[in-house]
């Protein structure tokens, strides 16, 4: 499986790491050259020059979505920024692609509406030093079992909240959902 990560900041070369120990191919982009070289040589200190390939690094969102299978956005949780990438990622991700985006202060019923994939949207109640914050146990970056809350759009396929929760489990995670049932 391989999974998109829109953002190389704190998050984004976190959930990078998290993601490619878990053994899945990551792509990490970000419209800032120095993030992505801040994020590659932390994960060249973190995984170390044999596991490094296993993350590629992408200058433009349409070539990190192009055979996504998982698109993570991980820019501000501001109302622009979310619509934006949204429809960025909606319009290039494959029509298979699964959009995932943290944000405390935004409808995904809302954000959902705006793509022609409502049924593949879903939203991570947390922000970055909440995740990153639970994942911190013994020195390891991983979830350690850690709740997080998954909050999917009224119209949420089974297929995508299975995929979802496959892979929040595999990095370590135990998922819980609710519906957002704003309009």
């Amino acid at each position: 499986m391989q999974a998109a990560i829109i953002g190389a900041g704190p998050l984004g070369r976190w959930l990078a790491l998290v993601v490619a120990r878990a053994g899945y191919t990551v792509l990490l982009e970000d419209v800032m050259p120095s993030n992505l070289h801040h994020a590659q040589e932390y994960l060249r200190q973190q995984l170390g020059p044999a596991a490094l390939p296993k993350v590629t690094f992408a200058t433009t969102i349409e070539e990190a979505v192009r055979e996504a299978d998982l698109a993570i956005d991980c820019v501000p949780d501001e109302l622009e920024s979310k619509l934006e990438i949204f429809c960025l990622l909606d319009r290039m991700a494959p029509p298979r692609t699964v959009l995932i985006t943290p944000t405390k202060r935004q409808s995904i019923a809302d954000l959902a509406s705006c793509t022609y994939r409502p049924d593949k949207c879903v939203a991570l109640v947390a922000d970055v030093q909440e995740l990153t914050g639970m994942a911190m146990t013994n020195g390891e970056e991983r979830g350690n079992g850690a709740a997080i809350l998954l909050r999917t759009p009224p119209q949420v396929s089974v297929e995508t909240i299975a995929v979802v929760r496959e892979f929040w489990e595999r990095i370590g995670f135990a998922p819980r959902y609710e519906a957002d049932l704003m309009p």
